[in-house]
């Protein structure tokens, strides 16, 4: 097996299990910290608790965080892979 092989391409090798199965699991993830988030801070906090409200709003804060960091990172991997022409 040669390395182009290991590597492989959108389907195959190891670019293809990342692209098929870690990025897809990482990215639901996040959605679901933001998700989380929000429902804690709408609908689960009551009226006088501040510190559900401080919660839900931290993993609004890490969902959307995740979200920019998860784009931009794919970018850039992206941007490598079609420069080195993998």
């Amino acid at each position: 097996m040669t390395f182009a092989q290991f590597i492989g391409d959108s389907t195959t090798g190891i670019i293809g299990v990342m692209n098929t199965i870690i990025v897809p699991i990482i990215g639901a993830l996040i959605f679901l910290v933001f998700v989380y988030g929000v429902i804690k801070y709408f609908f689960l906090s009551n009226k006088g608790d501040d510190t559900g409200l401080a919660e839900g709003r931290w993993f609004i804060f890490w969902g959307i965080l995740g979200t920019a960091v998860y784009f931009s990172v794919w970018g850039f991997v992206n941007l490598a892979l079609s420069t080195l022409g993998i």
